[in-house]
């Protein structure tokens, strides 16, 4: 083949290839981004969230390819329904305010598939003994995690804490970090300090 004819064909490849992309696209000004709302019409994370409280859950022992989706209150069971047709659902994220105070609040959490886990960020202390035993009751898999704005107020809420199975750790908000008050915990005892 002939050098021009080769670089004939070649330019006319190009423009084909640049007519077929169509015009070029004008700048758009960015749309406003909102959450979508759940199934019951209620924005995730909501007013009330605390910032600590909306994580970005990395797990370098986790390899799976999944989907995790966050919610800062238990989930309704038709919400749990939804998520059942989720595909890939590896982790639920529950980011709670406060307790739920007995076994009853969380049977919705029993009906998620077995694939999937639930990570629990909870704050504050258990209120009450039945508070701390309703997680054990929970046969989902389950992970929580403890934040706590400073020592426990009693040994015997250390207790509960001890016997709370899914509890994988502790974290306080004490500047400086210390240990007391947490000598009985058996569980790893992290600290987090806010800076604004």
């Amino acid at each position: 083949m002939k050098p021009w004819t080769a670089t004939a064909l070649l330019a006319a490849g190009m423009v084909v290839g640049c007519m077929a992309n169509g015009p070029a696209t004008t700048a758009q000004p960015p749309q406003p981004v909102t959450p979508p709302p759940t199934s019951a019409g209620r924005s995730p994370g909501g007013p009330t969230a605390h910032p600590t409280l909306l994580p970005l859950i990395l797990d370098r022992s986790d390899l799976r390819i999944g989907v995790t989706v966050q919610f800062t209150r238990i989930p309704e069971p038709d919400e749990i329904n939804e998520l059942r047709q989720t595909a890939g659902l590896a982790h639920v994220v529950l980011a709670l305010d406060t307790w739920p105070a007995s076994y009853e609040a969380l049977t919705a959490l029993d009906l998620l598939p077995q694939e999937s886990d639930i990570i629990v960020l909870l704050r504050g202390y258990p209120p009450s003994r039945e508070a701390a035993a309703a997680w054990n009751l929970v046969r989902t898999r389950l992970r929580l995690v403890l934040l706590v704005p400073d020592a426990p107020p009693s040994v015997t809420v250390v207790r509960d804490l001890n016997t709370m199975r899914a509890l994988e750790r502790v974290i306080a908000e004490v500047d400086p970090p210390s240990r007391a008050g947490f000598e009985q915990l058996q569980r790893p005892l992290s600290f987090l300090r806010i800076v604004e």
